[in-house]
């Protein structure tokens, strides 16, 4: 019955969604076909009445009424049944021995009263069952009718309105569909060679990391859009890897995962800070540090192109490109004024003599806008010579040399201490006492290395400017995006970069070398510093070395930081310089003092064997009665220099 049902069910389906005409593409293509297709219509809804009043109305009867009260009956006969075995089981249980009148009664009762629902029960149940086989040939025999009668005065209808003139349309309309057919047909093979020469052309782009030199790299974009793979850390050690869809909008970057309907914001790259990383393994990693330095994130491109455009997109995004008329225009002059700032050439040097005012001597002075800013020249160029600066064609260090492999300039190492592990808060964990853990000052700054180079100068903050935008240019010219990050630690005795993963020293600058430092004038996330050191082939030659770095909007607290610990460092050398003057002051006197109680002693000595002496020369008198005085050999040393003293005083 349940399969039966179905069928008429789809066949009513089927008719419940007559053709209309409210469809845009048939009203508007076929008109002709509009006169039609109502006729149809109405015939349609007219079937689909007679199906569901002589078809579905007498089957749906049949199975939500008759059949559940069947089944209803069913589960009611045997609960009574049930009820029935349960009160005779109690019964037949009764005791032989001792009976009880009101137990016996109440059991009785209990047995009459169920047997009683079960037999009207019953009575019920096999009434409707009777019932039931009359109905079952009622219900298969009215929809099969309904559907036949339905069906034949659809057919009655379609004869009445079909006519010659209709046949006529409808062979006019097949010949139509055969010539589009044919249409189909071509298009199809045109489509085909279509697609054979495009994946002849696709070909290299099918390789996961296509060759730079067929399709460069785009550094001017300012959106971009593709598939990443992003790190999602599960645990302490533990992370996996999600493949999603991420573009950019605006200065947000959006992700956009499968399935989703629409992207969430994933980051915003409004000043951001981006760079190529290394990260379990894996290639072409780069990570995305937020403004505030309080979100990151590590992001895997497919290939070396699309890690930097990647790179180049976030950079422009990061400067607010995307917020001028012409973003890509802008982003390509910015890239092409990094392009020509390079290390200062002859014609460079000889754009800034002509520059420089004639006849005119004046003293070096700090620059008031920094050079180190692509993409803009300053306006007040002074008359500071750029040799006297950098010194052309010095070479440029981008990455740290590890202290077991090189021993970097600046670097104090102490014997057994060269790659061992540093507390950055200051704190022993062993049994020796780390070199710094008697500091005032401990200030942990994350900051990212971008290179360092020697410089001529030591005693101008313009050589800071100059070496920042040097090894700018230098990084936008060889397509260097990777920097090292590290934990800087400041304290009152040196600075040192800290790995931040394994607490290894990577350098250490003694702070009495640290000449200079100074931050960025406009971009305030770089600052550097000057490093005085020996070098050279002589050891008593001085060479100065500007480390740059970039920071989490943290340079000028870098700065004031440094200056703070060499403020510290200063009193406490003079408060060291006080105390050993203080303690020389006490030896001097201590050691007057020691001089004056041997002069004393010295004085005492001499009164004590005189005294002895003029006891001896006296007349023994007491050896008359047997008594006599013995000297010590101690003594007699005394006396006989105590007699060689005082002819010294009377030859004197």
């Amino acid at each position: 019955m349940n399969q039966l049902y179905q069928a008429m069910h789809r066949i009513y389906d089927a008719q419940r969604f007559p053709l209309g005409g409210d469809d845009e593409v048939m009203s508007s293509t076929l008109q002709q076909f509009s006169k039609v297709i109502d006729e149809l219509s109405s015939c349609h809804a007219v079937l689909s009445t007679q199906l569901a009043d002589a078809m579905m109305f007498p089957i749906t009867q049949f199975k939500e009424r008759d059949l559940k009260e069947i089944l209803t009956l069913k589960e009611v006969f045997q609960i009574a049944s049930n009820d029935h075995d349960s009160a005779i089981n109690r019964y037949s249980r009764l005791s032989k021995k001792r009976e009880n009148d009101k137990v016996k009664y109440e059991v009785t009762e209990d047995v009459y009263t169920s047997r009683k629902k079960q037999h009207q029960t019953m009575m019920h149940y096999f009434c409707a069952l009777n019932t039931l086989q009359y109905k079952k040939k009622i219900a298969l025999l009215e929809p099969l009718l309904g559907y036949m009668q339905a069906q034949i005065s659809f057919f009655k209808m379609g004869s009445e309105n079909l006519n010659e003139q209709l046949e006529e349309f409808l062979t006019n309309i097949g010949t139509s569909v055969q010539n589009v057919r044919r249409e189909m047909d071509s298009d199809v093979e045109t489509m085909q060679q279509t697609i054979e020469d495009l994946e002849v052309a696709s070909d290299p782009l099918y390789v996961p990391d296509p060759d730079p030199t067929k399709f460069p790299v785009n550094r001017n974009l300012t959106r971009k859009a593709g598939y990443l793979n992003a790190r999602n850390k599960t645990g302490l050690v533990s992370s996996t890897w999600d493949r999603q869809f991420y573009f950019t909008q605006g200065g947000n970057l959006m992700s956009q995962a499968r399935g989703d309907v629409a992207g969430g914001l994933a980051m915003d790259i409004d000043n951001c800070s981006v760079m190529a990383v290394d990260c379990e393994d894996r290639r072409y990693c780069f990570q995305i540090t937020s403004f505030d330095g309080k979100k990151s994130s590590i992001l895997q491109a497919e290939s070396k192109k699309d890690h930097e455009e990647w790179i180049c997109t976030i950079n422009n995004i990061s400067k607010q490109i995307y917020l001028s008329e012409n973003p890509e225009e802008i982003a390509a002059r910015v890239n092409q004024s990094a392009l020509e700032a390079v290390t200062p050439s002859p014609s460079f040097q000889q754009r800034h003599e002509s520059l420089r005012p004639v006849g005119q001597s004046r003293p070096p002075t700090a620059r008031t806008n920094s050079l180190g800013s692509l993409g803009s020249e300053s306006t007040n160029l002074t008359a500071l010579s750029l040799d006297s600066l950098v010194a052309p064609n010095t070479p440029i260090q981008f990455d740290i040399i590890s202290p077991v492999c090189e021993d970097q300039p600046g670097q104090v190492k102490a014997s057994g201490q060269g790659g061992r592990r540093t507390n950055p808060f200051g704190e022993s964990g062993g049994g020796t006492k780390s070199e710094t853990e008697d500091s005032i000052l401990h200030q942990l700054f994350i900051v990212r290395f971008l290179g360092s180079m020697e410089v001529k100068s030591d005693d101008n903050p313009d050589v800071v400017y100059e070496t920042m935008r040097q090894i700018l240019a230098a990084r936008a010219i060889h397509n260097i995006f990777r920097m090292t990050e590290s934990h800087l630690l400041v304290t009152c005795d040196c600075l040192k970069l800290i790995d931040p993963q394994t607490q290894v020293t990577r350098l250490t600058f003694p702070l009495p070398s640290v000449v200079l430092y100074a931050t960025h004038q406009e971009n305030k996330r770089l600052f550097g510093f000057v490093l005085r050191t020996s070098g050279g082939r002589s050891e008593s030659n001085l060479s100065s070395v500007c480390y740059i770095f970039e920071s989490n909007n943290e340079g000028e607290k870098i700065c004031d930081s440094v200056g703070l610990a060499k403020q510290i460092a200063l009193h406490a050398e003079l408060d060291r310089k006080a105390s050993e003057k203080q303690k020389e002051i006490e030896r001097v006197k201590e050691k007057q003092q020691k001089e004056l109680s041997k002069q004393k002693q010295i004085e005492k000595d001499l009164e004590e064997q005189s005294r002895l002496i003029a006891a001896s020369s006296r007349p023994n008198q007491a050896s008359s009665e047997g008594q006599f005085v013995v000297l010590s050999s101690s003594q007699s040393e005394d006396s006989d220099l105590g007699e060689e003293g005082k002819k010294r005083e009377s030859e004197a």
